[in-house]
């Protein structure tokens, strides 16, 4: 097939690229580098069958020749706020990837016939009084909060991707994303394990906000990838959650971390100054995943941490 990525430079459009291109595929890439990192495709340049356009989604986009697929993975994701690249730095331009940007995605797949994938989030599932979270959970949010321009965004382009499959059918699917790690993610990115595990390697004490009994779920990125590429080669329509149901608080996560580095700083504790609608508990029910795409992850959190540790020590300089 003829694929198109958008946020093919960000973390996990990258891994899209190479996994799609392992597959055989063709990819185009396609990018406008407000958060997107080009050294993230840099080794791409030269393959035959991936070629590249630096455009803005929300912005009309055209794509010559044919196009079998579309996975719509352009949108700012940080939460960090001393992030330049961080959601709360840049609202209008991620509540435009995920209106505008969806809605020239999805006329693309119209006009071609093509497969449409949208990149969706687990934030929409808000501060959860559901758990572990099913897809059929409508969420507990705040759309004037500080992270509303993020979460309103993908719960308006899930809104947008059902009404051209229901209205236009257009063949459309929606991958819910539980938080993710691995190679090529931003280390101000602002989550909990690019923090923890910069200060494990830089032989830090690692700072956990309150007492550390929130909880995440954490997913392998190669994981994540072969679940979003089983939801693109499947009939499915309906939001499928995607992400490790592996549930760890973060006092846990940060003592997982300390002993797989070998970092002997210890913890510390601080006061839990974070939003009061940042979520507490974060676990996806992948029942659906599993019996639809017959996925579940299958790194172990101690595997992921080794496999992502050679890219942080290449970041960061260390030997």
């Amino acid at each position: 097939m003829r694929i198109l990525i958008t946020g093919a430079a960000g973390f996990l459009g990258s891994h899209l690229c190479d996994r799609l291109l392992a597959d055989g595929h063709e990819v185009i890439g396609m990018d406008n580098f407000i958060t997107g990192n080009p050294d993230n495709i840099a080794h791409l340049a030269s393959n035959k069958n991936f070629e590249f356009y630096n455009r803005d989604v929300s912005n009309y986009i055209f794509v010559p020749g044919k196009v079998d697929a579309i996975l719509h993975f352009a949108s700012p994701a940080s939460p960090n706020p001393q992030s330049r690249s961080g959601y709360f730095n840049l609202p209008i331009q991620t509540m435009k990837a995920g209106a505008l940007g969806t809605h020239n995605c999805l006329g693309v797949a119209r006009r071609e016939g093509s497969r449409f994938i949208l990149a969706s989030t687990s934030e929409i599932y808000g501060d959860p009084e559901v758990h572990p979270q099913t897809e059929s959970y409508p969420g507990n949010v705040d759309p004037i909060g500080e992270r509303a321009v993020y979460d309103e965004a993908k719960r308006f382009a899930e809104s947008m991707t059902m009404a051209y499959h229901r209205f236009h059918g257009v063949n459309t699917g929606i991958v819910r994303i539980f938080n993710t790690y691995g190679p090529r993610m931003d280390l101000e990115d602002g989550r909990a394990l690019p923090n923890l595990l910069k200060q494990a390697l830089l032989g830090e004490p690692l700072t956990v906000y309150g007492n550390g009994s929130q909880t995440r779920s954490f997913c392998f990125v190669e994981d994540l990838v072969d679940g979003i590429v089983k939801l693109a080669y499947s009939d499915e329509h309906f939001p499928v959650n995607i992400g490790n149901p592996v549930e760890m608080s973060i006092l846990e996560f940060a003592e997982t971390i300390n002993k797989v580095t070998g970092n002997k700083a210890g913890i510390k504790y601080m006061e839990n100054s974070r939003s009061a609608r940042d979520p507490q508990r974060r676990q996806p029910d992948i029942t659906r995943a599993d019996k639809i795409l017959h996925w579940e992850p299958k790194v172990n959190l101690e595997e992921g941490i080794l496999k992502t540790i050679p890219f942080f020590k290449e970041k960061l300089g260390i030997a």
